[in-house]
């Protein structure tokens, strides 16, 4: 399953690849892909458990980058 979310607050490309990298390693994630210009994330998953591995995508990414948010 694939889903993608707007981002706000995203400051730097350089945090948009530690983002990316830290969704990777995230039990469940096939792919991802954070665009800083774009201020935009794919995120290419399981489906058996979206919720969960959603939330633990955006707990990652707060971690690198805790101004940004997320737009479903």
């Amino acid at each position: 399953m694939k889903k993608s979310f707007k981002l706000e607050n995203l400051d730097c490309a350089a945090c948009a690849a530690k983002m990316e990298e830290a969704i990777k390693k995230v039990p469940g994630i096939v792919d991802a892909n954070v665009n800083f210009l774009m201020q935009k994330v794919k995120i290419e998953f399981e489906s058996e458990n979206y919720d969960t591995i959603l939330k633990e995508v955006k707990k990652v990414c707060k971690k690198v980058e805790p101004g940004c948010t997320w737009l479903d």
